[in-house]
Order: structure tokens, then C-alpha cells, then sequence
């Protein structure tokens, strides 16, 4: 064979077959259990795709984590929210594995990390061993599941990363075994008119589209009349075997009389490209209707990479009097498939239902800076907040302003000015920038920068915002002890702390006038401390906890209790 021939075979094998190219054999399962998925890689979520696999650990905490291969402990994370409890390993091979939502680490680990947190009173902590400084060898026990940080339920979030690039890649293209033989699942399709006088079916508007199964299992649309630039949209997730969680899909495929017109896959991708995810995704139709339309066609603004093939971005351009046949192809890492057939007639019709345009005084050029004043306060929007042009819908007021709506996305922090001069100073220390719920006018804190008679607050959610108040205190109550009481025999110490307005800030306990290690889990309000700290030595011990809001409102509780 040619040497070209040969690397054209080569790079051919090598899109078939992307598993090739990472280690078969060298890791062993985080888990000692079988993979069960509850979350895939690049599945589509809030801003951003899936890093990693969800893997479920029998909805219980406390299961080992294992090393899944010999390596060092590169960084250590504890946070209330994101990951909650994280472990980063980097292995000789130039990989790096990832295991977050931890209950807690394997004995040497959970003794540097408390060490760590007493020295800098903290519960929230970020850590980076030197190299070698902490290593493990595959199969220790590393870890046991939790629900730590962003979690709606106990699970592992397992990535493999690249050591240099630090990019994430799909677990499963290292030889992990999960049961799967079911077919990716096809819920709705759309077509979108792209170009100025486009239609589909007689609509300037995206529209939705039938379809029904065909005897050998195929989708077959009903005919579509269109002209002009058009593209579609699905919605779609997978299964697997022993699951019956919605998962990601793998890859798409679409051809149009059978040349690819579109290819992508969640193979890996790159973190700074994540919140590109909204370019991919129908988004006002996911603010509207909470379903996740993918675009089979590349906005302008998008800049991901998970494209393997593109041809006109994907984009179809449909002439009177041609025929196409449009093919999509969902396929999961197994190689499970679902086809689309969509026939397409070029057809010239009267347009009867034609797209909104919505015209205010307020226009913003995706790639220029613009500002507005709406009175209470000024909105800044930094050159590429937005992924296209178009008119905002701003709202001025003496109490609260609007800006925009749900429906757009941004891709960056905006800025909010408020002025507060009219604001005493006592009144001031209360105030914050709150964000109101469109439905019952909650008031939502968002971090506020307090600048003499300016609060600035920046963000990347629209909606209505107003200056809050919060004189009220927050609460601290006991929860499995009483005054006075001898503990003894109990294994923790457990308290709840709340604030219905500006939210906690921050915590500190002490224990005999010795600061203690308090976790706090915002997801139920729960301060534990565990005795096996070992801080209470004396049979009398003094608790003092002191909690404080976003605007510095603060509660002391104190109690009594013994010990032997």
C-alpha cells in the first residue's frame, strides 16, 4: 500500500474507531460495582456540557472510590457548591482522573485536607500537593460517594482529563463496560427558515415537524415544502441498559442526498468552550419549554470544536423544483443508531405565517460594547455578551428596571450600576442588588460591590432587578442535642442555619474557645462537626457559633453540653 494510502486508512480507522487512540487496559473502574450511568459525557446541560460520567452508587453514600491507576494527588477542592468534594489524580500515562461529590477521602487524604482546613479556619478549600508529595497506587481507596456540592442525588462524577491540556475526555472510550444495546431515542424535530423570505411548509417561523416509524424501525418525516436557506433541530437523549436516566447523546450525523453535511460528536471538548453549548442549543425554545432543541446547522457565533465535518455550516439551501433527502443519524458510544429520513420538496409558496420582529429604542452589535441608562440604575454590556444582534427590551423604573428576558443568552457578565446616594449609611450596610423571581417577586441576592453611592452587581441572568433590604438576622438552632446534655456516645455534633433574604456568608464555630471544623451543607442547612476531631477534651464543653449574611447581619449561639 502507498504511504498516502495508508494514512489516509489510518485517519479513517481513527474517526471510526476514537477509542484507539487512549489506553484499553491501563485503568481499572473507580467503582467496585457495575457502571450504572445517571449522566453521560457532553450531556447538555445549564451553560454547559457534562465533563465527565455520573455513576450511581445504589442511591446510598459511603461506597469506596478507587485510584482507577497508580499516580499523585495533583489538587484537592471542598466547596458547597460545583463539585463539593473533589480528588484530582495524575497518572504517569498523561492523564488525569477526576472524582467529585465526595462524602470524604480515604484516611491519608481526609488527615492533610483537615489539616489544611484548621490552619486556615476554613471548610471551603482548594489545594495543590506537590508533585509526588501525596501518591497513590490503583486500586487504593481513595475516597467514599457522596452528594456533595451541586448534587441532586448520591453519585461518583468521574472525568479522565489530559495532564497537559487539562481537556476532558469520554470515560468511556477507555474500555469501561456499560450495558447497552438500546437505541438512542428521536422526541421531536424542527425546521428553521435561516435566510431572508426562507419557509418550511409555508412558515417564515421554526416549525415543528411530523413523523411516525417505519416497519424496519427508521423515522420518516412527512413531506416538507420549503425554499430558500434552511436548517433542522432535534430533540433527542439515550438509554442505557440498566438506567432509566435520559442520558446525553453520543454523536449526529446529517446528510443531505447522501453528502455529510454535519458531524459532531462528544468525544471531548474544551472548558473554555462549554458555554458555547447555548450556540448549539434552540435556547429561547429551552427558557419556553425547558426541552433542549440541537441545531444540526452552526450558528455564526459558535466556536466549538466538537464539529468533525461541516459543510455550508450545515445549512441546506433549498431550490424550487429540487428534491432532497435529508438524513439525520443519532448514535450512542456503542454504536447503537436511530435514522431520520426528511424528504424535502423545493417549492415556492405564499408565506402565511411570518416571523416577529420586534423593534425598541434599544439595539446592542453583538461584537460592539453598548451601555443604557434606565434611571435606577446603568446597564453595561461588554463587546460579545451576546452571540447575535438584535433589539433589547429594557425597562426603566423608580423601584425595579427589567432587562430583557429569559429567552437570550449571554455569553458573559454584564454590569449593573446602581445608585444608592439617597441611602443613608446605616441603610446602606442593609441594601443589596436583588434579582426578583418573574413569579412571586422573591427577592434573589447577587454578589454586590459596594463602591460609596454606587452597588454593582454583574451577571449573566435577565430579568427584573431592585435594591433589597435585609435587617433580619439569621437563625441558628440545634439539631440532635439539647442544653446541657451529655453527648457522649454521639458520633456528630448537628445544627441548621438559615437566612430567608440575603443568604449565609459565612460560618465559624468554636469548641472551648478552640475553632472547629464545621461542614456546612447548603442544600439541606446543615452545620455538622464530627468528634473524632478530637477538640473536645474537657467533660464541660462551650459551643459558640457565629453566622453571618451577605450583608453582615449576624447571629451568636451558644450552649452548654458534656462529654466523656
Amino acid at each position: 500500500m502507498r504511504p498516502s494510502l495508508l494514512l489516509l486508512a489510518i485517519l479513517v480507522c481513527s474517526n471510526l474507531f476514537p477509542q484507539d487512540k487512549y489506553p484499553q487496559d491501563e485503568f481499572r473502574s473507580p467503582v467496585d460495582i457495575p457502571i450504572v450511568l445517571a449522566g453521560t459525557f457532553g450531556e447538555l446541560r445549564s451553560n454547559h456540557f457534562h465533563s465527565g460520567i455520573d455513576i450511581k452508587t445504589q442511591r446510598r453514600q459511603g461506597l469506596p472510590m478507587y485510584a482507577i491507576g497508580d499516580g499523585t494527588i495533583t489538587r484537592i477542592k471542598i466547596s458547597h457548591w460545583g463539585f463539593g468534594k473533589a480528588l484530582y489524580i495524575a497518572h504517569p500515562n498523561g492523564y488525569t482522573s477526576v472524582y467529585a461529590h465526595l462524602q470524604k477521602f480515604g484516611p491519608e487524604i481526609e488527615e492533610y485536607i483537615k489539616s489544611i482546613q484548621y490552619k486556615k479556619q476554613s471548610y471551603e478549600v482548594e489545594v495543590f500537593p506537590d508533585f509526588g508529595e501525596i501518591e497513590v497506587k490503583k486500586g487504593d481507596v481513595i475516597a467514599f460517594g457522596g452528594n456533595t456540592g451541586s448534587s441532586a442525588g448520591p453519585h461518583l462524577h468521574f472525568e479522565i482529563r489530559s495532564s497537559i491540556t487539562e481537556k476532558p475526555t469520554n470515560p468511556l472510550l477507555y474500555g469501561y463496560e456499560v450495558a447497552d444495546a438500546t437505541d438512542p431515542s428521536f422526541i421531536s424535530l424542527y425546521g428553521y427558515p435561516l435566510s431572508e423570505g426562507a419557509h418550511i411548509n409555508q412558515s417564515g417561523k421554526k416549525t415543528k415537524l411530523n413523523f411516525s416509524k417505519q416497519p424496519d424501525g427508521t423515522l420518516l418525516a412527512s413531506k416538507v415544502s420549503a425554499h430558500g436557506t434552511i436548517g433542522f433541530g432535534f430533540a433527542g437523549f439515550d438509554r442505557q441498559d440498566l438506567a432509566a436516566n435520559k442520558n446525553g447523546i453520543y454523536s449526529l450525523k446529517q446528510t443531505v442526498n447522501g453528502k455529510v453535511y454535519t458531524e459532531y460528536d462528544f468525544e471531548t471538548f474544551s472548558f473554555g468552550e462549554t458555554r458555547y453549548i447555548n450556540t448549539l442549543i434552540d435556547y429561547e425554545h429551552f427558557r419556553k419549554y425547558r426541552q433542549r432543541i440541537q441545531k444540526c446547522f452552526k450558528e455564526n457565533s459558535n466556536k466549538l470544536s466538537i464539529y468533525k465535518k461541516l459543510y455550508l455550516d450545515g445549512k441546506i439551501p433549498v431550490v424550487e423544483g429540487m428534491s432532497y433527502n435529508v438524513e439525520l443519524l443519532l448514535t450512542d458510544i456503542m454504536g447503537n443508531e436511530t435514522k431520520v429520513i426528511i424528504p424535502v420538496e423545493g417549492e415556492v409558496k405564499p408565506i402565511k405565517i411570518f416571523p416577529e420582529k420586534e423593534i425598541t429604542e434599544y439595539y446592542v452589535e453583538r461584537k460592539k460594547p453598548a451601555s443604557f441608562d434606565l434611571g435606577l440604575a446603568k446597564v453595561y454590556f461588554p463587546a460579545n455578551t451576546f452571540y447575535k444582534d438584535f433589539y433589547l427590551d429594557l425597562e426603566k423604573g423608580n423601584d425595579t428596571i427589567r432587562v430583557h428576558n429569559k429567552t437570550v443568552a449571554a455569553h458573559r457578565n454584564f454590569t449593573l450600576n446602581f445608585n444608592v446616594s439617597k441611602y443613608s449609611s446605616d441603610e446602606k450596610k442593609k441594601l443589596f442588588v436583588a434579582r426578583l423571581d418573574e413569579d412571586d417577586l422573591e427577592a434573589n441576592y447577587t454578589k454586590t460591590y459596594k463602591k460609596g453611592d454606587v452597588f454593582v452587581t454583574r451577571t449573566r441572568n435577565f430579568g427584573l432587578y431592585t435594591l433589597a433590604m435585609d435587617s433580619i438576622a439569621p437563625t441558628v438552632k440545634p439539631r440532635n442535642f439539647r442544653e446541657k446534655e451529655w453527648l457522649s456516645n454521639y458520633r456528630y455534633l448537628s445544627l441548621e442555619i438559615s437566612d430567608d433574604l440575603s443568604g449565609i456568608n459565612e460560618y465559624n464555630a468554636y469548641l472551648n474557645g478552640k475553632w472547629i471544623l464545621m461542614e456546612y451543607e447548603p442544600k439541606n442547612r446543615t452545620l455538622t462537626y464530627n468528634f473524632a476531631d478530637d477538640i473536645a477534651k474537657e467533660p464541660k464543653c462551650e459551643l459558640k457559633v457565629i453566622v453571618t449574611d451577605n450583608v453582615g447581619n449576624s447571629t451568636t449561639f451558644e450552649s452548654t453540653f458534656f462529654r466523656k
